[in-house]
């Protein structure tokens, strides 16, 4: 589909504005065969990416799952991915989805797919950051060309949900291969933003672009400019992550491990007293005898990541004196749920547990976007600025040749440029908006757990056992989703060096 696309654009030429030359110098130069223009764009166009609506095929497959119908869910995410290569964002919806109904092998197999992806880009970031997210197409006609590699804080929470996994397992020190893969993630983000963003201010300043969202007339500043949204470290590094690392080190029996997750994770969500407490008494848990008690992680999420969604600025663009109209688009974010965490998990004893928030992937994905900004708009400068200069070209010779085919071709251009114009709406939308945790030691065997959810109070029986155990709760509109821990005896697991990839779990399904 690439070379279609290109096709029709080699049937006129232009000089204007490459990653090279400023955007106050366009001017265009001879138009050659631009009759055909209008039917190579039709042609190439049709079916092609730049008109995918991710917005509009995840509403359709997350309305399935809130309505407690998850099967039917993945069948139309299937159906909105019928090619052969899968991309990253269908093997991370689709792993989420069967981790809602405890089949998690299933959600594992999926998701080890897309830490492939992840572990290429992160190799790419290491050896050649220049070949990350590189896509000429997008300076051309929009971002849904550019390759996928998912938001930072996608990356960083697949592996901590492919943690939750083989917690989930029993699998603890597969658990702490994928715990050790994101602290080295997050340095490799860390690194390659750093980077970027000094190579996007360089060429801003080449090419004379404005790259402050502010300046955008009608943008909806608010959405990710906000104290909340600025009072995060970064949009990758969540505390639920590190808290979770914690955990796992304190699982294992490595308390000189554990304090830097909980101290981190404190830092990162402060003011919390149920996360202070799992660093301040970390050596007392460590240094008791075995009482027979089940260290019980609650994880709750509760709604949907926020949706990218194009809306589309018309801006005026200076060629040789002329202005030209060009719309160009950028997203904005949308929330998909009201955020809601219950206060407190109440134990069929009577016992209540507070719970605590402890990351907003809600505040996190308007991060990203935030930082995200000033590469759109530089990409998005340029591709006005292209496309005002070969309106302009067509325009210019249809009038001094008096030409009824140029002037068509100009007319087709403008279509075209309006059409083909969107922003890209893609992002793991079934992450959860809000997630909170909850801890107790519980006596192995079965408990009753009452919650408020957005659906009214719900009750659900589970049963742990071991030292220690990760129940997962997950809040869908109406739905609740429970994944319990598979029943283990003894302990969590025992210290290992951690080295490598944790190997990919067996099929099949519970």
């Amino acid at each position: 589909m690439a070379a279609l696309i290109w096709s029709p654009m080699i049937l006129f030429t232009w000089r204007c504005n490459s990653v090279h030359e400023p955007l106050n110098t366009a001017r265009p130069v001879v138009v050659r065969s631009s009759a055909f223009v209008a039917l190579g764009l039709t042609l190439c166009l049709s079916g092609c990416a730049v008109f995918r609506s991710y917005d509009k095929e995840l509403n359709e497959t997350t309305n399935l799952a809130g309505a407690g119908k998850v099967d039917d869910a993945i069948k139309q995410l299937n159906k909105n991915n019928t090619g052969k290569d899968k991309d990253l964002l269908y093997y991370l919806e689709l792993g989420m989805m069967e981790r809602w109904i405890d089949r998690y092998p299933d959600s594992q197999k999926a998701w080890m797919s897309a830490n492939d992806t992840v572990q290429m880009w992160e190799q790419t970031a290491k050896t050649d950051p220049s070949k990350l997210g590189s896509s000429v197409a997008s300076y051309v006609i929009n971002d849904k060309v550019r390759p996928y590699e998912g938001h930072d804080y996608e990356k960083v929470m697949l592996l901590t949900y492919i943690a939750l996994n083989y917690l989930a397992l029993g699998e603890y020190d597969n658990a702490r291969v994928a715990i050790k893969q994101t602290h080295e993630l997050e340095a490799v983000i860390a690194d390659v933003r750093s980077k970027e963003l000094a190579k996007v201010q360089q060429q801003a300043q080449k090419q004379g672009a404005r790259t402050n969202f502010k300046e955008l007339n009608g943008y909806p500043v608010q959405t990710i400019d906000n104290p909340e949204v600025n009072s995060l470290k970064n949009s990758y590094q969540s505390a639920l992550s590190h808290y979770l690392a914690g955990f796992v080190y304190e699982s294992l029996g490595e308390p000189s491990l554990a304090a830097p997750g909980y101290r981190l994770a404190n830092e990162l969500q402060p003011n919390q007293p149920l996360l202070e407490e799992a660093l301040r008494g970390l050596d007392q848990r460590t240094g008791a005898p075995d009482d027979g008690m089940t260290d019980t992680l609650f994880v709750i999420g509760s709604g949907t990541a926020p949706a990218l969604k194009s809306r589309q600025f018309p801006l005026p663009i200076p060629v040789n004196g002329t202005l030209i109209l060009v719309p160009i688009s950028f997203p904005v974010m949308v929330s998909t749920s009201t955020p809601y965490l219950p206060g407190q998990l109440r134990l069929g004893d009577g016992t209540s547990l507070p719970v605590a928030p402890i990351t907003s992937i809600d505040l996190m994905a308007r991060r990203a976007l935030k930082d995200d900004m000033p590469g759109i708009m530089l990409r998005g400068a340029i591709r006005s600025a292209t496309k005002a200069a070969t309106q302009y070209a067509l325009q210019h010779q249809s009038q001094k040749q008096n030409n009824m085919a140029l002037a068509i071709a100009a007319l087709a251009v403008t279509i075209g440029s309006v059409a083909t114009e969107s922003a890209d709406e893609r992002t793991w939308r079934t992450l959860p908006s809000e997630i909170g945790i909850a801890r107790a030691r519980l006596t192995p065997g079965s408990h009753v757990i009452t919650l408020q959810t957005p659906g009214g109070v719900r009750t659900v029986d589970l049963k742990v056992s071991g030292r220690y155990a990760v129940v997962g709760l997950r809040m869908l509109r109406g739905q609740l989703f429970v994944q319990p821990p598979e029943l283990t005896t003894g302990t969590a697991g025992s210290p290992q060096d951690g080295e490598g990839t944790a190997p990919a779990p067996s099929t099949g399904t519970k």
